[in-house]
């Protein structure tokens, strides 16, 4: 087993790879920051939102950003279309929380469930992790339906939560646990 963030992965899938970012993809992670309808249902505080400058934010994504979380970029035949993110580690739990954000050209062809599997799989075959969480605004249900279609299992509502958004918001929180996954696929 992978101790997590000791590496930077490359996961590919049917359609989808996820890897390390490079400058090269500083252009279209402008793309991705610059549109509010991509991040309306996302935190205010998130890494590549943190810096105008994307070439800094590329550059220090592995670096200050690898201590608490991975964040790879999606690819379909070799574009970039969007951000696949592990956070919220806790060793002694054995659990991970998984994000992504798509550019919105990308939205509606189950990239968003490929992505999302690709990082589940990784999680809980390749790494310690038992417990994979993910947190979606109540009324995000185009995630939610990701989530289902993943396997997760909704967990409910929690107390609200500061999004970095001028009030806290209530989040819909969601689980999908290893021990299932490796009895569902009779993995040891």
């Amino acid at each position: 087993m992978k101790k997590l963030f000791s590496e930077i992965p490359e996961l590919t899938g049917d359609r989808v790879t996820l890897k390390r970012l490079t400058q090269a993809d500083a252009g279209a992670l402008r793309k991705l920051t610059d549109d509010d309808e991509v991040y309306r249902y996302l935190p205010t505080f998130l890494f590549e939102k943190q810096y105008d400058d994307k070439s800094y934010v590329i550059e220090r994504l592995y670096d200050e950003c690898l201590k608490t979380s991975l964040i790879l970029g999606v690819y379909i035949d070799g574009d970039f279309c969007g951000l696949a993110e592990i956070y919220g580690y806790r060793a002694a739990l054995r659990k991970a929380s998984v994000g992504y954000r798509l550019i919105r050209r990308f939205w509606g062809r189950g990239i968003a469930t490929e992505t999302l599997g690709l990082l589940v799989k990784y999680l809980l075959e390749d790494t310690d992790v038992e417990t994979v969480t993910a947190s979606t605004m109540a009324e995000n249900e185009a995630s939610n339906k990701v989530l289902k279609k993943n396997g997760f299992k909704f967990a409910g509502h929690t107390v609200l939560e500061n999004w970095g958004y001028a009030k806290p918001i209530l989040t819909d929180k969601w689980i999908r646990t290893g021990i299932g996954y490796r009895l569902q696929y009779k993995f040891q």
